[in-house]
């Protein structure tokens, strides 16, 4: 069998793959090299993972390991592939970056370009094999566009400078039980700023339907196809990600209106990534 992984910064989806297309799904925290090191990537996999796929093993052993995840760098790949190699002694480990998740996921063997617009963004030119172009995504703080992490800036940062009605100010201040000095607080001096401005963008969502809220939604969208997919050659483009898909009607407007090839919209890049793979869970003679 083969053991498929989709991992951000919060969590982790696997995805345990038997030859008769059997499969099995666990949830886990986040494996980002960038903040773990591989003793506690290790930990986290043997704490959290075994427990749920032990009584599963007796179908038969791991014997490969293909972990998408972001973080994994060229640099950083090597943490989590000795973390994952000494939890699984005898399954050959591959390791790449969530960016290559989504490609394979959304375009399998096709020329396009992926996009992952969750907390954070990132976007490729994926040739059917390989990456051939990034525009880079620089984090919340110098890009990100299209992102949760920057959505939630910019509604706090509306509702707070007065660009959006009192009325929707003082709904968010309740609803999130947040004052403007938490929010100064969270955004500063705690750690994971991205994450908490992220989840601020539940807002949105949840008043979608407010014509201010709907426009500034539009243009976080507008802003990602201007400053990064315009970059791109006219082939189809598709998305993964809990943004792209909670606002997909949006998105699926300002891509029309900007005359964008749009290829799918996802939520998560597992289904593509077992389709991309489930040659690889076949047994060898």
């Amino acid at each position: 069998m083969i053991l498929i992984a989709d991992s951000g910064s919060t969590k982790t989806h696997w995805c345990l793959l038997t030859a008769s297309g059997q499969r099995s799904e666990f949830k886990t925290e986040g494996i980002n090299p960038f903040f773990l090191t591989q003793e506690q990537i290790k930990q986290n996999v043997s704490d959290q993972l075994l427990p749920q796929m032990g009584q599963l093993l007796w179908v038969g052993s791991v014997r490969h390991i293909f972990f998408y995840g972001a973080g994994c760098t060229p640099e950083k790949s090597p943490v989590v592939h000795d973390a994952l190699k000494a939890v699984f002694r005898h399954a050959e480990v591959e390791v790449y970056s969530d960016m290559m998740g989504a490609a394979r996921a959304l375009l399998q063997h096709s020329e396009g370009v992926a996009c992952i617009l969750g907390t954070g963004s990132n976007s490729c030119l994926y040739d059917g094999e390989k990456f051939v172009k990034n525009v880079p995504a620089l984090g919340f703080i110098l890009g990100d566009e299209g992102s949760g992490a920057v959505l939630g800036k910019r509604l706090v940062a509306d509702l707070l400078k007065n660009q959006l009605s009192e009325e929707l100010k003082e709904q968010f201040l309740k609803e999130y039980n947040l004052t403007q000095a938490d929010i100064i607080d969270r955004v500063y001096r705690q750690p994971f700023p991205n994450r908490f401005l992220a989840s601020l963008s539940k807002f949105c969502a949840d008043h979608i339907d407010n014509v201010m809220i709907h426009e500034l939604v539009y243009y976080h969208f507008e802003d990602f196809v201007k400053r990064i997919l315009k970059q791109y050659p006219p082939v189809p483009v598709g998305f993964v990600g809990s943004i792209a898909y909670y606002y997909k009607d949006i998105l699926e407007k300002v891509m029309r209106n900007n005359y964008m090839q749009l290829a799918t919209i996802v939520q998560s890049p597992m289904e593509g990534l077992v389709e991309y793979h489930k040659n690889d869970a076949q047994p060898t003679m």
